[in-house]
């Protein structure tokens, strides 16, 4: 049987790096991790890189989402960042963003950084530039205001740059054909 090798250990002279990985022919096609046939044409040239393609594997649970369902995540994720919480005895809400940004300087970037990604997934609904550009204004102002100590984190709380990005995101996708 020829595929004995697969099922038994070979001797150490014969297990080198180059007979394992580039000595033979492989024995039967190369298959992928989600089970397709890789070419042989791909696998005699050399190594031109690594990339990742997630537009095309299960790797990306996003990927085959609608625009009305990717709307719908970003409102959640801007509702958890912004109105989340109400603060006992009043009715005043406020989100994970103000927690983090009690962290100086550090909380105020990493809340930034999240309003900066939901500003990059509207550009990548289609927004244009004139809508991103009032959005990045609105986290251009919190994150600037926030980062006075106080008075920035009660800003913060009570500007919602989140809320008001998912506003303009809708409004503008409300006026657009579907």
């Amino acid at each position: 049987m020829q595929n004995d090798d697969i099922y038994f250990r070979k001797p150490a002279h014969a297990r080198t790096a180059g007979a394992a990985f580039g000595g033979g022919q492989p024995h039967g096609p190369v298959i992928d991790q989600e089970g397709r046939e890789i070419p042989a044409d791909p696998l005699n040239g050399s190594f031109q890189g690594f990339r990742f393609d997630f537009g095309h594997s299960s790797a990306n649970p996003f990927g085959t989402l609608t625009r009305e369902q990717r709307l719908a995540r970003l409102d959640a994720i801007a509702r958890l960042l912004d109105i989340a919480f109400i603060l006992p005895g009043t009715n005043i809400r406020y989100g994970i963003d103000g927690i983090i940004r009690l962290i100086p300087v550090v909380g105020d970037l990493v809340a930034s950084a999240f309003s900066l990604w939901l500003v990059r997934e509207a550009r990548s609904l289609g927004a244009p530039w004139h809508v991103t550009t009032r959005m990045l204004a609105n986290v251009a102002l919190e994150g600037t205001v926030g980062m006075v100590p106080v008075a920035g984190d009660a800003f913060d709380v009570l500007f919602r740059a989140n809320m008001r990005n998912m506003r303009l995101l809708r409004r503008w996708m409300e006026r657009q054909p579907r």
